[in-house]
């Protein structure tokens, strides 16, 4: 991919031979955003195992990502009220079934009711598409649709690693301070270990970096921060 001058100029900035603690690190990519906007920034950890379907979870942000979330929840009766109170944008039953499978998805996150999840079932190929899905293990199908919204809109995100192992995740935006971003970041590395397979074996974090939306990815000394967040 052809990277511009600017990127190039900032680049020299890094060098890509040192992995720095995270604190150094943290502050070294917030100096190299470029973008005009609040960019996000971003980690991505490569962890070490062979049956990666069995790697997913959520990990609930203490400082949040920055981003605005919009909900959608499935459900009846009163649980609607309790999905409205707790700031969920969109509510409702068939009426919202019948909308999304005519393509609509202009929402970040679903939840539903178990109820419900018989003919939210049939939305798989537009919401697992987009992976907006209500799934039981990411606490999104769920009698407490309150505790849901709530948690998702507080910075919640899910987790899973690409065919390559590796987990991207934003953490927060540029403008933030360095300390909560850190924060962030420890508390990623800590739900990853406490959730690692009983079988995992060897080092289970083999690499960690963090960058900015479009900047320069900075390497981090994975054992020591593995070793200072646990």
């Amino acid at each position: 991919m052809q990277r511009g001058k600017k990127y190039k100029a900032l680049k020299e900035k890094v060098d890509s031979t040192k992995f720095l603690n995270i604190d150094q690190a943290v502050e070294l990519a917030k100096s190299t955003s470029y973008t005009k906007f609040d960019g996000t920034l971003e980690i991505a950890t490569k962890v070490n195992y062979k049956s990666l379907q069995n790697i997913r979870g959520t990990i609930s942000l203490p400082h949040g990502t920055g981003k605005k979330v919009r909900v959608l929840v499935f459900c009846k009766g009163d649980k609607q009220n309790d999905a409205r109170n707790a700031g969920a944008e969109f509510v409702g039953d068939t009426d919202l079934i019948e909308k999304v499978a005519g393509g609509w998805t202009d929402f970040d996150a679903c939840v539903a009711t178990p109820d419900m999840m018989k003919d939210v079932g049939k939305l798989g190929p537009i919401l697992g598409r987009k992976g907006l899905m209500p799934k039981p293990k990411a606490g999104t199908v769920t009698t407490d649709v309150a505790k849901a919204v709530t948690e998702l809109k507080s910075g919640r995100v899910e987790y899973r690693p690409d065919k390559g192992g590796v987990v991207h995740l934003g953490i927060g935006k540029v403008s933030f301070d360095n300390a909560k971003l850190v924060e962030n970041i420890r508390t990623v590395v800590q739900t990853l270990m406490r959730d690692k397979p009983s079988d995992a074996k060897g080092e289970y974090l083999k690499t960690f970096s963090v960058s900015p939306t479009m900047g320069v990815g900075v390497k981090v000394d994975v054992k020591e921060l593995v070793n200072t967040s646990i």
